[in-house]
């Protein structure tokens, strides 16, 4: 089998809530998605797709994202799609890092092989542990009482996880922090994910003022040593997000024992091979993971699932279900949230199928 053509659509994703807000004041009120079509001289197609968090969360946005694939596109064309690790290598040696870049092209080759298998794509990650798994819900920033408040609204739709979004005006985020941490049920789960936003010095007062709150701080602050100074000044668990950038880093930091769970992006390493590379090492380790991407639509919602569901439940932290956040769909066949939980769909590949007409016409096509 070899890849004779790859087409590339755009998409925009509005959210259900209108915005999604973050640290420093960046917000984003349609994601810009895209969506990958490898096409193999044996007719069969897969579907990836990359959706970056605007352009100013990491070093990633959406028109990167298709001028990269259009770079990478005529490297593909005649490779055997299946072989994962020759694709990983011809891309990487046409195109040295800009890894968002080459994830939907990775995963839609997994999609391809788990077609030609007849399997799903989690069983061909190791196997699905459980009937489902649990999700975390983001709450976008807002006002203390808000914040709160939004916390019993995603409790009503299952979720028993939190994940607050501040790194903002360290005042306001301790009262953020305490006033979720007030309405909590027992077995709930509350994360204050800072997403790089605080210096070191804030996010060492901040850490101080709610060591007695049961909650998890997220990324703190920009740099690794950053993070690992605030690390050694506070007792609250520690999760590592946007520092986690691949196999060499995460090293260091189970060496230097930064972190007690780490968030791992498919797209931020560069596609499911990579990202399962990291898992892996993980379980062994015994470092748990919260399993996601940047953003995404149906498509990258069914790659999280994959990858979450074969991996032990026991290092499963949390995952999320990304199309349930906006308003249009891309895909047939994609996991739908029930009661705060997900299972990775069981037919070929992804399990998914492009709902075409809302693609519209490709941004780019490549061979035949």
């Amino acid at each position: 089998m070899r890849i004779s053509g790859i087409r590339a659509f755009q998409v925009g994703l509005p959210l259900h809530e209108g915005s999604y807000k973050w640290s420093g004041g960046n917000s984003v009120d349609v994601f810009d998605s895209t969506v990958v079509e490898i096409r193999t001289d044996s007719g069969i197609l897969g579907y990836g797709e990359i959706c970056p968090l605007g352009p100013a969360y990491l070093p990633a946005y959406a028109a990167g994202a298709r001028t990269g694939i259009a770079e990478l596109a005529p490297q593909l064309i005649g490779v055997d799609p299946t072989q994962l690790g020759v694709v990983n290598q011809t891309m990487d040696r046409a195109m040295r890092g800009h890894p968002y870049v080459k994830s939907a092209l990775d995963m839609a080759c997994w999609d391809i092989l788990g077609k030609a298998c007849g399997q799903p794509v989690a069983t061909l990650l190791g196997g699905r542990f459980g009937e489902d798994f649990a999700l975390y819900r983001a709450i976008s920033q807002d006002t203390p009482e808000a914040m709160a408040g939004m916390v019993a609204e995603y409790r009503s739709q299952g979720y028993t996880k939190f994940q607050l979004k501040v790194g903002g005006d360290p005042d306001t985020d301790i009262a953020r922090i305490h006033a979720a941490a007030a309405v909590l049920s027992t077995g709930e789960v509350l994360v204050a994910d800072a997403n790089t936003g605080w210096t070191q010095h804030q996010a060492v007062r901040v850490a101080g003022a709610v060591r007695d709150v049961d909650v998890y701080i997220e990324q703190p602050c920009m740099h690794y040593e950053e993070c690992l100074a605030v690390r050694h000044h506070t007792n609250r668990p520690m999760v590592l997000d946007e520092s986690i950038e691949d196999m060499l880093v995460l090293l260091r930091a189970y060496q230097d024992r930064a972190m007690d769970v780490i968030n791992l992006k498919i797209s931020k390493v560069g596609g499911i091979t990579k990202a399962r590379q990291i898992r892996d090492l993980c379980v062994s380790l015994g470092i748990a993971m919260t399993i996601e991407d940047t953003w995404g639509g149906d498509i990258v919602t069914a790659a999280i699932s994959h990858l979450a569901h074969s991996t032990p439940t026991g290092l499963l932290f949390s995952s999320t279900d990304f199309n349930s956040y906006v308003t249009v769909s891309i895909a047939e066949g994609a996991p739908q949230r029930n009661h705060g939980r997900l299972a990775a769909p069981v037919t070929p590949g992804l399990g998914i199928t492009p709902r075409m007409d809302v693609l519209g016409k490709p941004v780019l096509e490549i061979g035949g």
